[in-house]
């Protein structure tokens, strides 16, 4: 006859499982449990709230500033001289129409210059032609009186340091004409006169011009402007006469 084995040990046992199924359980339930929402402060919320109603005003776009002077009016520059004769301002290739005020007034100051400088060879062209001569030497072993009286004869008579010197004091007048413009004037593209004379005693040495009236001056530039274009066209038939037998009608031989 054997006697029954005692069952104390299986009880620890069975309360160790259970132990174990009741934290897995626990452990599960905390996994899927909703995390805890975070606290906003009242004042937090009012500011999210206030960015977001807010509309960003979109920004000036910069306005380029003007320039600081005003040059004269295209309107100004071509009212004068009068061409009324040609029923409308003298413009056949139509340049008045192209670029800014301050390219008319380029266009002016250049076409006053150009008119200067024109008559100034007309000149020098008819009182060589006409026997006219400074006394003494134009270079050494070259007298004054030896220059032929053609007037690109008379030219190429001039040694090259001559023409050089007369080439160089023209630039010089050039350079120093836009520098008294821009230093002791108002430059003639800044509201200045085009056709302005800045080099002293070059123009108008005796002094004619003072104490003219504003419109007695108005008037001598627009008879200048005129005086220059027929100049102008006038030394080019010259130089077509001296160069193109026939090209101009009754043109003696010059």
């Amino acid at each position: 006859h054997h006697s029954p084995k005692p069952l104390t040990p299986l009880i620890p046992a069975k309360m160790k499982l259970s132990a174990v199924l009741l934290a897995s359980l626990a452990a599960s339930a905390t996994a899927f449990a909703p995390a805890p929402k975070a606290a906003f402060s009242r004042t937090a919320l009012f500011e999210d709230a206030a960015e977001e109603a807010e509309v960003a005003e979109p920004e000036p776009e910069p306005v380029a500033a003007g320039p600081a002077y005003t040059c004269m009016s295209r309107e100004a520059i071509l009212s004068e001289p009068n061409t009324i004769e040609f029923g409308q301002k003298w413009d056949p290739l139509g340049l008045s129409d192209l670029g800014s005020d301050e390219t008319i007034a380029w266009f002016r100051h250049s076409e006053v210059k150009h008119g200067r400088v024109a008559m100034a060879a007309f000149v020098g062209w008819w009182a060589v032609a006409s026997g006219l001569r400074f006394p003494g030497e134009l270079a050494t072993g070259l007298d004054f009186a030896s220059v032929p009286s053609k007037g690109l004869e008379a030219w190429d008579a001039v040694p090259g340091w001559g023409k050089a010197q007369m080439l160089l004091f023209a630039g010089l007048i050039e350079f120093h004409d836009e520098l008294f413009h821009t230093r002791r004037g108002t430059h003639y593209m800044r509201g200045g006169t085009p056709g302005k004379n800045m080099v002293p005693g070059l123009y108008d040495p005796l002094g004619f011009s003072k104490g003219k009236s504003e419109a007695e001056l108005a008037r001598g530039r627009s008879v200048e402007i005129k005086n220059g274009r027929l100049a102008m066209i006038g030394i080019a038939g010259l130089y077509a006469a001296a160069t193109i037998d026939g090209s101009v009608p009754l043109q003696p031989d010059c």
